[in-house]
């Protein structure tokens, strides 16, 4: 996911009108729960709304639908169906031509079963900076070898980049966060330096004092790594903010972590708050846009002011949410 800020207000900024729901539905399990959801303020904004962009995508695509509504919005390129989105961070640090291929990458634990390689969540290893930055000095001359320089950004990503990187298709931590990686993998024959550095960081960490030291605490080891938002940015674009509210990244963690009574809590909070505060601004004649995201596509609505013929069919016949899990 995108280095974000969280902004909330109760009258939301123009910036904040056209809004992304990431994992609006999720799976089966989210699909069930859908139609008992209360959510009177998302049903208002739908019910006069015009579908002015559909994204069709497929599950096993590897920048999910969220992020490739939120490359639209920032003008960002879809390389090799996916987001530079590293290359796109480092422009804002530094707005200079790019020279090179960048990509993040996140320690991670893998559990490795008979025909599983489940993949946890990278926030929940508790890597404090000083044992993050501990690992990548073990880690980086291995990756240094390939021509991967490795720097550290925060304890749960690092910066990598490097020729190798360059037109590397990886797929979003958000696809394979709580799910087998081995679908997620990049495309063995382009990839073939990656694939290696698995298997030589899985030995290395295996037995390393490192881990030695998290199992003294009870922590799970750290014996892999996913490389994700990998790219080359060609040309300059304009850095603009990314803001993701705070009711939209519970939904996600809740989605992510296949918590769906806290994913339902979540859209229950989200309509309450959120989408309250944009169908205010719609109905003071605010141009609002939202943006619903599942696994497969991602399709945005411009709500509009009803008719007459609206108006009157709204009284006698209430139109009801979508079903979105069949749509996403």
């Amino acid at each position: 996911m995108p280095a974000t800020a969280s902004a909330s207000a109760s009258a939301p900024p123009a910036a904040d009108l056209a809004q992304t729901v990431a994992f609006a539905t999720a799976g089966p399990e989210a699909a069930a729960l859908w139609p008992t959801l209360q959510l009177p303020h998302l049903r208002q904004l739908l019910q006069h709304a015009a579908l002015v962009h559909s994204d069709a995508g497929e599950e096993t695509d590897f920048c999910p639908p969220h992020e490739r509504a939120w490359a639209r919005r920032l003008q960002l390129p879809l390389q090799a169906g996916c987001v530079p989105w590293a290359a796109w961070e480092q422009q804002a640090a530094d707005p200079a031509p790019q020279q090179q291929a960048w990509a993040w990458l996140s320690p991670c634990h893998w559990r490795i079963g008979a025909d599983t390689v489940h993949m946890a969540d990278p926030a929940g290893l508790g890597l404090e900076e000083s044992e993050s930055r501990a690992l990548l000095e073990i880690l980086a001359p291995w990756f240094a070898e390939d021509g991967i320089a490795l720097q550290f950004e925060r304890p749960d990503r690092w910066l990598a980049s490097g020729a190798p990187l360059d037109g590397l298709a990886t797929a979003s931590l958000d696809r394979v966060v709580g799910r087998d990686v081995r679908r997620w993998l990049p495309d063995a024959r382009t990839a073939r330096t990656l694939n290696r550095l698995h298997s030589e960081v899985q030995m290395l960490l295996y037995t390393h004092a490192f881990n030695d030291r998290r199992a003294a605490r009870g922590l799970a080891p750290v014996n892999a790594f996913w490389l994700h938002g990998a790219g080359r940015l060609e040309a300059h674009v304009d850095v603009q903010p990314l803001r993701v509210h705070p009711e939209l990244a519970a939904l996600r963690a809740a989605a992510l972590q296949e918590n769906w009574p806290a994913w339902a809590a979540a859209w229950q909070q989200l309509d309450a708050g959120l989408l309250r505060e944009l169908l205010e601004a719609q109905q003071r004649g605010a141009a609002v846009q939202l943006t619903l995201c599942g696994e497969r596509n991602a399709l945005t609505w411009q709500p509009q002011a009803p008719g007459w013929r609206q108006k009157i069919q709204q009284v006698f016949k209430p139109a009801g949410l979508p079903d979105l899990p069949s749509l996403l």
